[in-house]
């Protein structure tokens, strides 16, 4: 049999009804089962997501299979009078998505997706052999543009033998994508099956040098891409070993705009009072103009008189006083917190009296001002927090060494072109705003890059356990975050900074963020408010698909959108135990087949836990 010739030996069917790119096919009532052996091979009929194909002269049009229902069925929904049994037929309802022409003389399938020509009812609806739909998934994914190949193997197509998915990453990260799956569908090694291709894929003169920044919650990702990654912990865990091997994050508060840092340092529990914002809004300004050497440090009041406002600025130049007027406080200059408690204390937290000399605020007044300050020592004597908030001093890293972090050169020019940012441990409350300053750094970074620096150099930031940081539901401790990436989900793509959402909870996930994400790897959605919000980014044509997300097998997914040559189910390649993040659950079984842990062992583990080890 030659590819894409009519054999009658396939056909299923007749179509009896078309709108739009939905069609109704009757199934021929000698389908007794649900398959079709042709040429030793045995076919699935009516399989949710298989591919079937039209005839339409040399044209093929080419459709997959959304639902198999009764007739008896449609008439009941219709309101239609009941179909007796004996006349009562299998319908299959498909969604057409592209078009071709097979090139017999040089054994190619041109492919186009859309549908121009539609079909007619009662033309024959054919089963696609093996070969065919080999072609038709090779002729999909060869379609892209001039540069370098962009596509990405991702697994194998389901039902098309050995098949290689491959994904398009041009629009997969330029136009952001959703990794989106319930605990124990494989969504980690999703994640790290696509990025190991990225790594190892193959180039004139050797490898691709991606930059990627993977937010890790849950400290799993470190296990999966060895030499090829640097892993960045927050915090001194006092574990020993490897971890403690790792360089600490370097991300001072400085960093943080206005909003962020009075996000943290005011706190979810705190009532947000305006007088409190602009406490905190003008005790940073003016830390960060102390350190440019703009205006006069904080000193005492107490028991003098002044015809100005104590926490007025005072600029040490007569020149720098438009400069004072206008500055952005919001700008990453460093600046010392002992100056920013300083301001707050000795010149916001004074009044005059009736005789015009200057005393502290009775403790009803300055009520707002030592809750801010209570709360940012309590910040700062927290040491799982010292990487942000130790206090600036001179030969601190600067501004570029950070960024450097993310997306430069690795120092010792050694391939680390993952960089892990492993926040397990951290409270939420700081969580959030780490995660903000870190996409607004990125961000910020490529506006103020030109073009040509940003076509050199696009990174691709991903978001694990998306749902944390960008909830649907408004969490003050995740507002900052919230901003910060639905600015970039929103705007990133003109400035080469691509985004990954990776979540089990898509219901959970902020609406905004998730609709700009223009491709899916869905993996099993056992939950049916997440399968119903999935539905509703798809496209109409689509939306069908999520039926089949219950039923998806650990590692197999709806794989959709522009990144995707064809919408279709896949199956996520498999990887090495080395190459898997460490995201395996803790079995009970095996455990509990084993002796008790000993004294010695749990006083190892309170040393840890005291940091005294």
């Amino acid at each position: 049999m030659r590819p894409f010739d009519v054999v009658p030996d396939l056909r299923i069917g007749s179509i009896i009804e078309v709108s739009g790119t939905a069609a109704r096919v009757e199934l021929d009532g000698g389908i007794t089962e649900l398959n079709r052996t042709y040429e030793g091979r045995v076919y699935a009929v009516g399989q949710i997501a298989s591919v079937v194909k039209v005839h339409f002269g040399r044209r093929i049009l080419f459709a997959y299979v959304r639902l198999l229902r009764m007739r008896s069925d449609m008439q009941l929904e219709g309101g239609g009078p009941p179909v007796p049994p004996e006349r009562d037929q299998r319908i299959m309802e498909i969604d057409l998505f592209g078009e071709g022409v097979w090139h017999a003389n040089q054994g190619n399938l041109q492919f186009g997706r859309g549908v121009t020509t539609y079909p007619l009812p009662l033309q024959g609806v054919y089963l696609m052999s093996h070969q065919e739909v080999q072609a038709l998934f090779t002729a999909a994914e060869q379609q892209r543009g001039d540069g370098e190949d962009p596509m990405v193997e991702i697994g194998r197509y389901v039902g098309a033998e050995a098949a290689v998915a491959r994904a398009n990453i041009n629009k997969m990260f330029g136009q952001h994508c959703a990794i989106l799956g319930s605990t124990g569908s494989g969504k980690s090694a999703t994640v790290a099956a696509l990025l190991h291709g990225l790594l190892n894929q193959p180039i004139e003169g050797g490898t691709w040098r991606p930059r990627i920044v993977v937010i890790d919650p849950h400290g799993e990702y470190a296990k999966a891409f060895g030499d090829r990654a640097t892993v960045y912990r927050a915090y001194d865990s006092s574990a020993g070993g490897e971890e403690a091997a790792r360089p600490i994050l370097r991300l001072p508060y400085w960093l943080m705009t206005g909003d962020e840092f009075r996000s943290l340092v005011i706190g979810k529990t705190e009532e947000e009072a305006t007088s409190q914002n602009n406490i905190v809004y003008k005790a940073l300004a003016h830390a960060r103009m102390v350190h440019l050497k703009l205006i006069e440090a904080a000193k005492s009041w107490i028991n003098q008189t002044t015809d100005k406002a104590p926490d007025d600025p005072r600029p040490i130049k007569q020149e720098d006083a438009g400069r004072v007027a206008a500055f952005d406080r919001d700008l990453p200059f460093p600046f010392s917190l002992d100056e920013f408690v300083a301001h707050i204390f000795e010149e916001q937290g004074v009044t005059t009296d009736a005789k015009g000399v200057i005393k502290r605020k009775s403790a009803t007044d300055s009520k707002s001002h030592r809750s801010i300050l209570d709360k940012l020592n309590v910040l700062r004597a927290d040491p799982r927090l010292s990487f942000l908030l130790k206090n600036y001093a001179e030969g601190d890293a600067e501004l570029s060494e950070i960024i450097a972090q993310f997306v430069g050169q690795d120092a010792a020019n050694e391939r680390k072109d993952i960089r892990i940012v492993d926040i397990s441990g951290l409270p939420n409350e700081v969580a959030g705003p780490l995660a903000a300053v870190i996409a607004r750094l990125l961000f910020q970074f490529k506006v103020w890059q030109t073009r040509e620096e940003r076509e050199r150099d696009p990174v691709l930031l991903v978001c694990e356990e998306a749902h944390r940081y960008v909830p649907n539901h408004g969490q003050a401790e995740y507002e900052a975050a919230q901003v910060a990436i639905r600015r970039l989900a929103r705007e990133g793509r003109k400035y080469g900074l691509g985004l990954m959402l990776v979540s089990q909870r898509p219901a959970d996930v902020e609406s905004t963020v998730l609709s700009q994400c223009n491709s899916w790897v869905i993996l099993r959605l056992t939950n049916s408010a997440d399968q119903e919000h999935v539905g509703r980014f798809l496209p109409d044509s689509l939306a069908g698909l999520t039926k089949l997300l219950p039923s998806l097998v650990r590692r197999e997914a709806v794989f959709v959108g522009e990144a995707a040559a064809i919408p279709a189910r896949i199956k996520i390649r498999e990887l090495s135990e080395q190459q898997l993040p460490d995201s395996n659950d803790i079995k009970f079984a095996d455990g509990w087949a084993k002796p008790p842990i000993q004294r010695s062992d749990i006083e190892a583990v309170v040393k840890r836990w005291r940091r005294e080890a």
